[in-house]
């Protein structure tokens, strides 16, 4: 959250803790053997084991599990996902994408298009899943729809969400009419060997309104909530969805106290905003309604569990279904997000999703509500730091001089997975999209990135 200056509160710089949850047999991270140091787990490397109670006591009640499995979930999730990016390096082409399950996600599902690659898979402990499409197939299979769609804004909504399903292997359209779903398809040219209609009377909306609450508010009175804080060289200020207000728009806080103004802001296509504030706030990496700190932006898999804190609903949790979705909104379609089965309401916009201590990103819109369930959609927090050159403010020191061993590793750069850098006179490879941050040195974070 922002805090006034009024009332500061001092930031305690954390590094690599000690492992606190259960891990599960195949999914922990490899350690050197003898008197060399051991290189630090995942689970180390992201914190899980400083998560606070309040978070773990929603993700307990939202997910069904107690706060023992809650906190082996997050540690599993954490080792899981740099398994899957190892994988994925190895198979190249093959990689059909990955997830997890059970009630502490203790089980990685890999899938692959080649059974050659079924024993690379199972040596790391992952169960394999032979399938027809390549994740590059179907991505480009998406792509190719999210185009049509975006040349035919304003047409309806007969179509309201389309996602690459990597458990079912399949580009899934879901339709209030089937029709509209297949005459989308065919104007894209995608081929239906590729895809899969499923019924559905959702209408997802962007989540804002015009009541106050603990937040902040837009001109004369619409409310959404703050996403992340971020700096911008010297300059303090929030990243949150782009439906909430235009480049221009000015912002007060939860008090009432003139904050700051909208810099750029994207929606549709995306649903990206950032506010830079005034000298009267300064940016934390706490996110409001518990204690929980942000400690980086290492993006969560399928299957893996996620929370959001909003304004209206306060602190929610469920787990990612989908990355890499597309929603249409009666005001256009935005591509990129992230669908999730966590709830949210009017006001929640532009709040924090988060999985463990790691950004996730900012609430865009869905359906239903938090008293009967619903899903919910975010803008990734990853392309936001990236399109507008933001640094997520985190409990480390942030961005700055780790020596300067020489190479094109750089803190404050988004990398993706798959992306090569060089460092101290090595080549490395991304195993997880991150945003680099200092202490998060190629060498030192193998749950990140793997030697060439």
């Amino acid at each position: 959250m922002l805090q006034r200056l009024s009332r500061p509160t001092k930031a305690a710089c954390t590094g690599a803790v000690a492992a606190g949850a259960l891990f599960v047999a195949g999914l922990s991270g490899s350690a050197n053997a003898g008197t060399e140091p051991a290189a630090p787990t995942a689970a180390q490397t992201l914190q899980t084991a400083e998560v606070p109670p309040a978070l773990i006591h929603a993700m307990a009640r939202d997910l069904g599990i107690d706060a023992r499995q809650a906190r082996a979930r997050l540690a599993n999730e954490a080792e899981a996902g740099a398994d899957a990016g190892r994988l994925r390096a190895a198979l190249g082409a093959d990689f059909a994408g990955a997830w997890v399950r059970g009630a502490a996600s203790s089980a990685l599902t890999v899938a692959t298009t080649d059974a050659a690659d079924v024993p690379a898979i199972e040596a790391r402990g992952a169960t394999a899943a032979v399938v027809r499409h390549s994740l590059a197939d179907l991505d480009a299979a998406k792509a190719r729809l999210d185009r049509t769609a975006s040349d035919r804004a304003g047409t309806g909504t007969g179509t309201p969400v389309w996602y690459v399903d990597v458990r079912t292997n399949a580009l899934v359209v879901e339709a209030v009419r089937p029709t509209a779903a297949r005459a989308l398809l065919t104007t894209a040219g995608v081929d239906t060997a590729l895809t899969r209609i499923v019924r559905t009377s959702e209408q997802p909306r962007p989540l804002y309104d015009l009541r106050g609450g603990d937040a902040y508010y837009i001109g004369s009175g619409s409310r959404c909530s703050i996403g992340f804080p971020v700096t911008r060289g010297t300059q303090n200020g929030f990243a949150t969805a782009g439906h909430c207000g235009r480049a221009g728009a000015t912002t007060t806080g939860s008090n009432r106290v003139a904050q700051g103004t909208f810099q750029a802001s994207v929606f549709p296509g995306s649903d990206m905003a950032w506010v830079a504030v005034n000298s009267n706030w300064v940016a934390t990496p706490s996110v409001v309604g518990s204690s929980a700190q942000v400690t980086g932006s290492t993006q969560a898999m399928v299957g893996a569990s996620v929370c959001r804190s909003g304004s209206t609903t306060g602190w929610h949790c469920g787990t990612v279904q989908q990355l890499n979705t597309s929603v249409r909104y009666q005001e256009g379609t935005v591509s990129g997000v992230t669908r999730t089965s966590v709830c949210a309401e009017p006001g929640d916009s532009g709040g924090s999703f988060i999985s463990g201590s790691q950004a996730q990103g900012v609430t865009s819109g869905g359906s239903g509500n938090c008293t009967s369930g619903g899903t919910t959609y975010f803008q990734p927090i990853n392309p936001i730091l990236q399109s507008y050159g933001l640094t997520l403010k985190t409990t480390s020191s942030g961005p700055g001089d780790p020596g300067d061993p020489g190479g094109t590793w750089s803190p404050g750069t988004v990398y993706q997975a798959g992306s090569t850098v060089t460092y101290g006179g090595g080549t490395y490879r991304c195993l997880q999209t991150h945003q680099a941050q200092q202490g998060w040195e190629p060498p030192n974070v193998p749950a990140l990135w793997q030697r060439q």
